[in-house]
């Protein structure tokens, strides 16, 4: 599929997966968080020779629009109340700035698979980052990376006096459909 494609959550979803650790790791909740507002503009020119692309992706993600799906685990079911505490937690954790996406390079492996590499900028440090990336159906890609946060400066949250932690490795999972994509 060749192109400009702009996407946005209509054509597509991103999702934040974190983990917990410590003594009172059982107490806290795996948390499964959506990216609400995001967009995205992916260029696919014909590909070259040895299965590297020319194509494109970059991506704007708004921090302020993170959303709390999913809480597994814990000793209590999660509440609205601690997904509102939880949203307010990551305010003050990451702000509502906006976090950057810029592929350097996408690599086909296969004729379903491949790579994007990248630099993801968050709180104004800048890191590379590898996307997995395969293709479930022409023009569905779904993709995973695994983000530190101490790689952006970010200290990974700690509660209950140190004894529940966040864990540093954040997982980052996203599905779009380049079918339900703006025109470009």
């Amino acid at each position: 599929m060749t192109g400009t494609f702009t996407l946005g959550p209509g054509a597509g979803r991103i999702m934040l997966k974190t983990g917990r650790v410590g003594v009172a790791a059982r107490a806290g909740h795996d948390l499964a968080i959506e990216v609400t507002s995001w967009s995205a503009r992916v260029e696919v020119p014909a590909e070259d020779a040895g299965g590297v692309t020319a194509a494109t992706v970059s991506a704007d993600l708004d921090l302020g629009s993170l959303a709390v799906r999913e809480g597994t685990g814990g000793v209590k079911p999660l509440t609205d109340s601690d997904r509102a505490d939880i949203k307010k937690t990551i305010g003050g954790i990451l702000g509502d700035g906006t976090a950057t996406f810029t592929s350097s390079r996408i690599i086909r492996i296969g004729a379903t698979g491949g790579a994007i590499e990248g630099t993801l900028t968050l709180g104004g440090k800048t890191q590379p980052v590898r996307l997995q990336v395969s293709e479930s159906a022409p023009g569905h890609y779904r993709g995973t990376a695994t983000i530190l946060q101490s790689a952006f400066g970010i200290k990974p949250y700690t509660g209950l006096f140190g004894a529940l932690k966040l864990k540093d490795e954040v997982g980052v999972e996203f599905e779009v459909d380049l079918g339900r994509a703006q025109p470009a």
